[in-house]
């Protein structure tokens, strides 16, 4: 009995001595449902893995009785690595895993109840996609008017709700309509081929228990105690499994952040955590509010931003660490500016020592990247963008750049072949092998042989129909950007090859992403520098696509290089850096214009900014813009009202502004200094406005050097930026 007793007391002093007394508080309370408010950087992985530990040691529970599920592998193989170590038995039987992953462990066991074939297939996204664009083929529907991705994501959203084709009603909207025709093919096709997509696995795995009293009732009894991570992440679908499984008497052990919840445009519903203790009775409520991660500047900056959010469950983070830092705010006089700051900072910290893997350049939207991009290549500096694409490696660019090169040189057959069916116009994949055998046999270009086959009469009615309308298409593209000037060129081949308005139908971020991209491409040729001197009798249209080309090759270090990291807010999630650049802070970028038109939208925007200031560990700097190029036009933004709501006290302004006024959530200027080393008597000062005889009227915006060296940064109202040497330069001052 003593033997027991002690080692009792040895596992218990294992399992709580690493943890501070909230963390043991969540970890021991009682066989109750629990919602542990766990704040960024707080331990919420400690806490979960521990207290599968304590229900294992302490109270007796078996392994396999305990379920744990999380929304990633990787969380989850974390999970599995961390029970291992603390208990040292193996994890491998125990359900624990993403919801997908549970959700097909199970219909693998039950295939029978779930009515599937024993050897289904899952289809992952690029899978699916090519089933609906199948779909909408064989229904003979105009793909240009239907875009598989619109239907994809019209499918993915109503599963996620748990909505059959069967059960849905029009409503007498004929689009409305129409997708639900297409919803019911696919289904029909997913039965006929024993194929399941990833929607389909949680919906299946919520319809087999829901269905099965018995299997339910199993399930019920084999489980006695469910623990969920990032709960404030679930949909309405994995929502209604957790309910339906835990019934009345399942423990369930949720973990989460209101204050994180930042993925509501896929699916997350944030009231599902805020509703927590109304929908399980009896509920335990604990915050971990103790940050192991950043300095208490930054906590405090968190803090007070998020105490705008309405419907908070309510948490203040602290430390006991240092206070830190003040936050820095750069208020740059443009975009290029905001990119050369940043770029500055980082030599800083690795000439301190520091390295650029420990930096972070954060952003709203991926637009945003290109001309960090840019100016990191110009100063030599490596870079990853994570979770994502270079600027000029992203589909929509490659194919804006395509139908460019088409103009330039219509026998770029990689070009040809890129866009002939984008935006989809029904050139299948029968057309093209037609059209390349005729090709090879002429020895011609794609395009000449198109024309040749035309001519020829060889094509079906359909299939010749959409090639000649392609052909003509690129005739009248080229025809009418040869005399426009490059930006105004870019901008109508976005527009008029359709490729505007195909992503345009694409719902959710990742369709706005790629629109804002597409318009960024504008402002990089309004910025573009053409010079005689390095381009020689090239056009500037042929000057560009050369420097596109190049830039897709360079500058993104490997994976294992010392790399400055660059990524969305959104995928900055759960990721944590020393240095953090906060970049875009600006009304109409960061909070996003379109969450000033939807209801909750901005408190969502507030969420993410809060992951983003809370990922930095020792340093956190915000930038801005007094003027920004974006979507091809020039924006004067004020800055973002999330600056405004940060302490006063805790931000240091690191240069005064242009002097102009910028509305009133701009802070008080504190004691700065210049970037650039300038003489006293420099003959222009920044704001002055100045004419050039080649690039007409502009405004200085940045000064440099000093005697034969000094240099200025023009922004011209027709040419865009130009650096130029005063000596040479014979600016005129206008006004000041």
């Amino acid at each position: 009995m003593f033997v027991k007793l002690f080692q009792m007391d040895a596992d218990i002093t294992s399992i709580i001595e690493p943890l501070n007394e909230a963390q043991r508080e969540a970890v021991t309370t009682a066989s109750v449902p629990v919602l542990v408010l766990a704040g960024a950087g707080s331990g919420k992985t400690r806490v979960l893995v521990h207290r599968i530990a304590w229900l294992i040691q302490v109270e007796g529970v078996s392994p396999l009785s305990i379920l744990a599920v999380t929304f990633t592998n990787k969380a989850a193989n974390e999970m599995r690595g961390r029970i291992e170590d603390l208990l040292g038995i193996p994890a491998q039987g125990m359900w624990v895993g993403t919801f997908h992953g549970l959700a097909h462990r199970l219909l693998r066991m039950h295939w029978q109840e779930a009515k599937l074939q024993q050897n289904f297939q899952i289809l992952d996204s690029q899978d699916q996609l090519a089933l609906v664009k199948r779909i909408i083929k064989g229904l003979e529907l105009d793909e240009s008017r239907w875009p598989h991705k619109q239907a994809q994501w019209f499918i993915n959203a109503r599963k996620d709700e748990g909505v059959r084709p069967q059960n849905m009603d029009d409503g007498g909207d004929p689009v409305q309509r129409q997708l639900i025709r297409i919803y019911s093919a696919y289904h029909a096709a997913c039965e006929r081929g024993g194929l399941v997509d990833f929607g389909e696995l949680l919906l299946r795995a919520l319809e087999v228990l829901r269905d099965n009293k018995a299997l339910l009732a199993h399930y019920r009894e084999r489980f006695r105690h469910i623990l969920v991570d990032e709960f404030q992440d679930t949909n309405t679908l994995q929502y209604s499994w957790l309910r339906l499984l835990a019934g009345d008497k399942i423990p369930v052990f949720a973990v989460g952040d209101d204050d994180q919840s930042i993925y509501g445009w896929r699916g997350a519903k944030i009231e599902h955590i805020q509703r927590f203790n109304k929908d399980f009775s009896e509920t335990q409520m604990v915050r971990l509010e103790q940050n192991y991660r950043s300095t208490g500047t930054i906590l405090s900056a968190a803090n007070a931003l998020i105490a705008n959010n309405e419907g908070r469950l309510g948490k203040n983070l602290w430390t006991d660490g240092q206070e830190g830092e003040l936050l820095q705010l750069y208020t740059a006089f443009n975009e290029q500016d905001e990119a050369r700051f940043v770029g500055e900072r980082v030599r800083t910290w690795v000439e301190q020592g520091g390295r650029r893997d420990d930096i972070a350049v954060l952003y709203r939207s991926n637009a945003q990247s290109r001309v960090f991009e840019e100016n990191f290549i110009a100063m030599g500096i490596p870079y990853r963008v994570y979770g994502g694409l270079r600027f000029f490696e992203r589909a929509e660019i490659k194919n804006a750049l395509a139908y460019l090169r088409l103009t330039a040189n219509p026998a770029d057959d990689a070009s040809f072949e890129r866009v002939v069916n984008q935006p989809p116009r029904g050139i299948g994949a029968r057309t093209m092998e037609l059209v390349r055998e005729q090709a090879q046999v002429d020895d011609s270009s794609l395009q000449q042989a198109a024309q040749q086959l035309l001519a020829q009469k060889r094509f079906t009615a359909r299939a010749g129909n959409a090639v000649a309308g392609f052909l003509q298409l690129l005739q009248k593209l080229s025809e009418e950007i040869k005399s426009l000037p490059l930006h105004e060129a870019v901008e109508h081949i976005n527009s008029q090859s359709g490729l505007l308005e195909h992503y345009g139908k694409e719902k959710g971020e990742k369709g706005q992403s790629r629109v804002d991209n597409l318009h960024e491409l504008i402002s990089a040729a309004r910025g573009f520098h053409f010079d005689e001197a390095i381009h020689g009798e090239m056009s500037p249209l042929d000057a560009f696509l050369a420097h596109a080309a190049l830039e897709a090759g360079e500058g993104q270090g490997e994976a294992w290089e010392d790399c400055v990291q660059m990524m969305t807010l959104h995928s900055a999630k759960g990721l944590e850096f020393p240095l953090v650049f906060l970049t875009g802070m600006e009304e109409g970028l960061f909070p996003h214009q379109m969450s000033l038109e939807e209801p909750g939208r901005l408190e969502e925007e507030r969420r993410l900014c809060y992951v983003g200031i809370t990922r930095a560990r020792q340093q956190l700097i915000l930038t801005c813009a007094e003027r920004r190029r974006l979507h091809g036009t020039d924006r004067y933004n004020l800055p973002s009202q999330f600056v405004g709501e940060l302490p006063n006290e805790l931000i240091q302004e690191i240069r005064p502004q242009i002097p102009r006024s910028v509305g009133r959530f701009m802070h008080k200027p504190q004691p700065s200094h210049q970037r650039f080393a300038v003489e006293d008597d420099f003959p222009l000062q920044l704001g002055d406005r100045v004419a050039h005889q080649k690039f007409g009227e502009g405004v200085v915006t940045s000064c440099e050097g000093n005697g034969s060296h000094a240099r200025v940064e023009v922004q011209f109202d027709q040419s865009g930026n130009k650096w130029l040497v005063l000596a040479y330069a014979n600016l005129e001052r206008l006004s000041a």
